[in-house]
This record gives structure tokens, sequence and C-alpha cells, in this order.
């Protein structure tokens, strides 16, 4: 297990560096600068403000003076949010777009993972069209266009849930964590169904249905295990994608998350805030793509194997 942890931690430095450069250079590239604004600022005070923040210097000596900070664990100050670090807006955005994402989640793993059993215990019949075909909407549907609509009918039609807000009631949290998970849950739907067809084709689920097992403990005692590792190895990347992709969600029902700081960022040409938030969200997701790669791993032993680890 060790050499196959090392060896996908290897793959995984040269990914995350890859992608500081690129957005590095791309944002020094993009039109426009942090201390640009419909009123004119005076050229002494600009000057003034990019020699403050390193805005002066070659843009090579710039990168390597990031890299540096950067390996020590500081993002730099925000352009826009004087006194405030990169680090303190990224953590206090943090908690709320975890949350957004760990509802969203379990709204995409139980409906998702549910509609996927069910349609392979019965393949090709209507119990294996109607999920997967719900399953293909779902993942047509983007979240900008599927929030509006609850907020559409669930909001303001039937008045039964709040259109906006991240507070202390649970109603708040409904309708973001659907309109976010809704994309997932119809992945991992397609997904547990073909890891469990395949299972349930094996030798070893015909000779526990010989043995004259229920079909519920064939599927649950024998099944499960195997069938879920297609949604196993998805889920790192899919928590990660929904911290990294929850902006979309969080704008619509105006949730103070990390998404709306990096959207706000974008707008306001910040760069350290843009890198800041790129560096730490392709991290994370590296980092639960190699967590879901080791479960998957110690579910599956023949992915162990292909490493010579037992």
């Amino acid at each position: 297990m060790w050499r196959f942890i090392s060896y996908r931690l290897l793959q995984a430095v040269p990914v995350v560096l890859a992608v500081i450069t690129v957005t590095f250079f791309l944002v020094r590239m993009a039109p426009g600068g942090p201390f640009d604004s419909e009123k004119a600022v005076i050229p002494e005070v600009k000057a003034a403000l990019e020699a403050q923040y390193h805005l002066d210097q070659p843009l090579l000596q710039q990168y390597t003076a990031y890299l540096g900070d950067l390996a020590q664990g500081d993002l730099g100050p925000s352009f826009k949010y004087p006194g405030r670090s990169v680090n303190e807006l990224i953590f206090a955005g943090l908690p709320v777009t975890a949350e957004l994402g760990l509802y969203a989640l379990l709204v995409a793993l139980v409906i998702g993972g549910l509609a996927g059993v069910i349609a392979a215990l019965k393949p090709n019949s209507a119990q294996d069209y109607i999920p997967m075909s719900v399953a293909m909407i779902g993942i047509c549907m983007p979240s900008f266009l599927l929030g509006p609509l609850l907020v559409l009918v669930f909001g303001i039609y039937l008045d039964w849930l709040p259109v906006s807000g991240w507070g202390d009631i649970p109603g708040d949290k409904i309708l973001p964590a659907i309109t976010l998970g809704a994309g997932y849950a119809a992945y991992i739907a397609r997904l547990s169904r073909a890891g469990m067809l395949e299972v349930m084709s094996q030798d070893y689920i015909r000779t526990a249905r010989a043995k004259g097992l229920p079909e519920w403990q064939v599927v649950t005692r024998h099944a499960l295990r195997g069938g879920l590792v297609p949604v196993v190895a998805f889920l790192g990347p899919a928590f990660a994608g929904l911290l990294s992709g929850s902006f979309v969600v969080e704008t619509i029902f105006q949730i103070p998350g990390l998404g709306r700081f990096y959207v706000q960022a974008a707008f306001n040409r910040d760069y350290t805030m843009i890198l800041g938030t790129t560096v730490f969200l392709s991290t994370l997701i590296v980092l639960f793509n190699l967590l879901s790669d080791i479960l998957a791993a110690w579910m599956n032993p023949r992915l162990r194997a292909q490493f010579g680890d037992h």
C-alpha cells in the first residue's frame, strides 16, 4: 500500500506546480490590474501601491518570490481587502462552503446510490430505465438552471422553503444542497448501476443465491462492497468538485462562502486572492483524489497487486 501511496504522491506534486504556474502567468496576462477602477488613480499613487505589493518587479522575480512564500504557507495579502491576508479570507469562507459541500454530497450519495442499486436489480426494465433517464436529465441540467427553477417552484410558488441566506434554519440548506448535489447524484447513479451489474454477474453471487439466501441479503452482504467501488473512487474528486464548483450555487442563494470570494476576486482583479483560492482548491482536488484512490485500493486488492503491495 505504501508503494501505491508514494507513487500517487509523486504524481500529485507536478500537477499542483503546473496549476500554480499556469494560473500565475494567466492572471498577470489578463487585461487590467488590481488598482484599476472606474475612477482614475493618480500615477504616483498607483506606482506606490505597485511598489508596496512588489508588482513593479520583473515577472519572473515575482513568480519565484510567490513560490517561496507559498512554501511557507503564506498566500499573500489581498489587494482589495486591506489589512487582510488571503489565508484569512479563505478560512473565513471555507466552513460555509465545506458545510454546503457535505450536504450536497449526502444528497448525491443517498439519491444516486439508491437509484443505481435499484436500477441494477432489474436491468433493461422500467425499474432500470426510469431512474437512469432521470439521472441523464440531472447530468444535462446545470446548476445555474436548476437552482432558479427550484427557487421558483419551492420558494415562490409553493412558499415552502427560503430562497436565500445561510443561517440556523435547516430549510436554508435544502435548496442549495439539492442544486449542488443533483448533478453528482446522477453520476453516482450511473456508476453504482454499472458496478452492481458487474458484481451481480460474478460466481460468488450465484453461489450465495444457490445457498438460498434472500435477495436483499445477497445484495447488502455480498454485492454492495464490490459494486460501490467505482462510487468510492469517485467520492474524492466529487467532494473536491463540490467545493470548487459551489460558487454558482453560492451566488444564486447568496451564501457567504469561499465561492463568492472567488467570484469577487475575479471581478476585482485581486491577483493574490485568485491565485490563493486556485492553489487551495487545486490542492484539495489532488488530495481528495489521492484519498479516494487509497480507499478504492483498500477495497480492491487487484489495484494494490499492480504495485506489488499486499
